[in-house]
């Protein structure tokens, strides 16, 4: 039995809603798990007696965040993260919601996985879970996975996690399956027998005596993709693009009409290939970190939206994976309680609004997955996110709650700072004192 949740108002805060425009000062009036009103109008006056009152003291009060790519690793991999130690790190974070890859053991490539995933982030109680199906049958990319009984179980998509479906004739089949059910195939666009290096192809890697990972990989698997939506008229999402060529492909495709959407991560609008440094180990990730062009590219594809959301590619890793020479060492960057201050840095350097930047891991990635949150409405759930946006403070790996600590952002400085975060009613974080 859930415990009863009465009214709560949180008031004096600066409200911001991408969905719908708002920006204005008011609250909002929870009710059990859903919001009950909100706006100029929500004040202290107007409330029962029996209203839990929050002061935001002028705070700002959005959407709780939507994470579409996170790795939770339970099952099979609980020594790097499990659903209750990612679900801590992403309250702490403002995610209230996160769709989670199938590369688990065993591999959600069948419904009773859906349901286990399922079931494990209920008894949590922290963020809402939302898993993918997987697009080919173990990950293995040779034969379709079952996907009308992963639907019907809860899948949110289909994807092959940080593996491409490098066969075109399983693409094909894939995207036209998928095209007669409206569903979305998601894809991580590396060509493998370009792909899979060290680090991004280029001077640096040459200095170091790293392999290099082509860009072109990349982009060689998008043009081929790309070719098969138009035929097909398939529903396709590129994960984590990295590179200017990329962002230019994805523009033409939309231009034409293709039903094309993409996601990048932080790391890729905020570090270089320089971020490798001396063998940095946090700092290899996959795709790989890129050149200040493309960086720049990146930023301008989400100003324009041709870069539809972010997400944090949280990919935890353990000390043991990452502890190793750069070569040996394991691809990936916890990115949960990074994602809202990385997002809020594209209104200081990239140029876009503060409601735009927040469209980009609230609405769009809810309206993409089909998922109920993202937006601040009448009879929504009540999943917010109180932040501080000025406040300063330095990463540290140690200090963050994932079960894995491989920040790409360790010893970086990250302004905005989470205080409250709402999911379904239920304070279920609160930390950083808010100021006087």
């Amino acid at each position: 039995m859930k415990p009863t949740i009465g009214k709560t108002a949180f008031l004096n805060a600066r409200l911001l809603d991408p969905a719908s425009g708002l920006d204005t000062l008011g609250g909002v009036l929870t009710d059990g798990e859903t919001i009950a009103a909100f706006g100029p109008e929500v004040t202290a006056g107007m409330l029962p007696p029996s209203a839990e009152r929050v002061d935001c003291h002028g705070l700002c009060l959005a959407p709780g965040l939507v994470d579409m790519r996170v790795q939770l690793c339970e099952p099979g991999f609980e020594h790097k993260e499990t659903i209750a130690s990612a679900g801590r790190a992403a309250v702490a974070g403002g995610v209230t919601a996160m769709a989670c890859l199938p590369n688990t053991d065993p591999v959600i490539d069948n419904d009773a996985v859906v349901e286990f995933v399922a079931r494990r982030a209920r008894l949590a109680g922290l963020t809402k879970v939302y898993p993918y199906g997987a697009a080919t049958k173990g990950l293995a990319g040779a034969e379709i996975a079952e996907i009308g009984l992963l639907a019907e179980s809860g899948a949110v998509a289909f994807t092959d996690g940080d593996r491409a479906v490098a066969s075109p004739m399983v693409m094909y089949r894939l995207l036209s399956y998928a095209a007669s059910f409206g569903h979305l195939i998601v894809q991580h666009p590396e060509e493998p027998s370009l792909g899979g290096g060290d680090m991004n192809a280029g001077t640096i890697a040459g200095r170091l005596g790293l392999s290099g990972s082509s860009p072109a990989a990349e982009w060689i698997m998008l043009e081929r993709d790309l070719r098969l939506v138009e035929v097909t008229g398939a529903r396709y999402h590129a994960a984590h693009i990295s590179t200017a060529e990329s962002v230019e492909i994805i523009r033409r495709a939309k231009a034409k009409g293709l039903s094309v959407t993409c996601d990048c991560a932080p790391p890729y609008f905020l570090l270089t290939e320089d971020a490798v440094g001396e063998f940095r180990t946090f700092a290899k990730l996959s795709p790989p970190l890129r050149r200040e062009a493309d960086r720049a590219a990146i930023i301008a594809g989400l100003k324009d939206g041709t870069i539809d959301c972010v997400a944090s590619d949280h990919c935890p890793q353990d000390a043991d994976s990452k502890r190793k020479t750069f070569h040996d060492a394991a691809y990936g960057g916890i990115g949960l309680e990074t994602l809202l201050p990385a997002t809020l840095e594209l209104t200081r350097a990239g140029g876009l609004s503060l409601l735009d930047a927040l469209a980009k891991v609230t609405v769009n990635p809810a309206r993409l997955l089909n998922l109920p949150g993202g937006r601040i409405a009448v009879g929504a759930a009540a999943d917010l996110v109180i932040f501080v946006p000025g406040r300063e403070w330095t990463v540290s790996a140690e200090s963050l709650l994932s079960k894995s600590k491989n920040s790409p952002f360790d010893e970086n400085p990250m302004t905005g700072a989470v205080v409250r975060t709402v999911i379904d009613g239920r304070s279920v974080f609160v930390g950083n004192e808010v100021p006087a």
